[in-house]
């Protein structure tokens, strides 16, 4: 077994001991969930003087027990993932989640990946507000092309995920033009299914602005690379040309600065929600875990990079465990999520 299958294999036994099927579900008056909830988790460890290792793995209810993505020895793409578009219905929200849904009924679009033959299909759960990620890169790279100011309202945006801060930095996207500036540099970067798309120049990037569920996509491997390029310690994407580069070194480090100033430590750490009844210590809180949550009723996301002495390593996790599971009104999520990122990081010092 070669180290990348050995973190991938650890990663697998790691998220089925949490169980998450019998997870509580507010929606069914606490009773257990019942299938395997949506789960795409991607980790990349950097240790001193050895190469870097990474894997993702995926869960769903088509695939219960879990699948690894095939990643090339380049860090690639998934080549061997069929991912497929979350939907949404006339109340503009996802029909996929909601207790007893039919899936023979639904018609899925595909996202990207390999469509012959069709290979394994995962439905990509919508980002919620690790979408923020995607658009704090795209101001970052109107800055570096000298078409704004950094603005006040991008640090908002990420630290505590304000929604109204994210209407200006949207408009403000779109007001300069880096909007399809932005999806094009994605795409040029081999990060193939994260896209910012149906935003409006008022500042829309919700569900009844036409975007949101369905319309605004990312999946874990492709977040922890976006990640890799805002990593200045880390070693240079094996995947890209030599010398390619996503923003200028100052840009870069500053954005890298407002993710490790995060107050919302909830999804894979816990630190923001110590004290509460039942909590469960998670993986490292910022400053040390700089990164961006996400989350709504039905979903819960969470991404960045961890740099806490010798211990370095990157993870994106996505899934459909939102706050209809979590026990307590100021929970965003399930206690099994932290401690889920407790054990990745044990995980990862293992593999350092």
């Amino acid at each position: 077994m070669n180290e990348h299958a050995a973190l991938a294999a650890a990663l697998l036994d790691a998220v089925r001991r949490q169980d998450f099927a019998t997870t509580a579900d507010g929606w069914q008056q606490g009773r257990p969930l019942g299938l395997m909830p949506a789960i795409d988790l991607a980790v990349v460890t950097f240790a001193p003087g050895r190469a870097p290792r990474w894997a993702n793995v995926l869960f769903s209810r088509e695939h219960p027990g879990g699948v690894v993505a095939r990643i090339g020895a380049d860090a690639g793409p998934v080549r061997n993932i069929r991912f497929d578009a979350d939907q949404r219905d006339d109340r503009l929200e996802s029909p996929l989640w909601a207790p007893g849904a039919d899936w023979s009924r639904a018609r899925f679009t595909p996202l990207w990946g390999p469509q012959e033959p069709p290979g394994l299909r995962f439905v990509a759960p919508y980002p919620a507000s690790l979408l923020k990620l995607m658009v704090a890169v795209g101001v970052a790279l109107a800055v570096d092309g000298g078409r704004c100011a950094w603005p006040d309202a991008l640090e908002p945006m990420i630290t505590v995920s304000s929604n109204e801060a994210t209407d200006e930095c949207v408009a403000l996207l779109h007001r300069v033009g880096t909007v399809d500036e932005l999806n094009a540099r994605l795409q040029a970067l081999a990060l193939p299914t994260l896209r910012l798309l149906h935003t409006t120049p008022a500042g829309g990037w919700r569900n009844k602005d036409g975007a949101g569920v369905g319309r605004i996509h990312m999946t874990a491997w492709d977040s922890v690379r976006l990640l890799w390029l805002l990593d200045a310690d880390a070693p240079p994407a094996p995947w890209l040309p030599p010398g390619t580069t996503l923003l200028a070194p100052a840009t870069r480090d500053r954005l890298r600065g407002v993710l490790a100033r995060q107050q919302q430590d909830e999804i894979l750490s816990s630190g923001a929600l110590r004290g509460l009844p039942g909590w469960v210590s998670g993986g490292p809180d910022a400053p040390a875990f700089a990164h961006k949550t996400g989350t709504t009723e039905n979903y819960a996301s969470d991404a960045g990079i961890v740099r806490t002495g010798e211990l370095h390593y990157l993870v994106a996790v996505l899934t459909t465990l939102g706050r209809r599971f979590a026990p307590h009104e100021r929970c965003a999520t399930t206690w099994r999520l932290p401690a889920l990122g407790a054990e990745i990081e044990r995980i990862a010092r293992a593999a350092a």
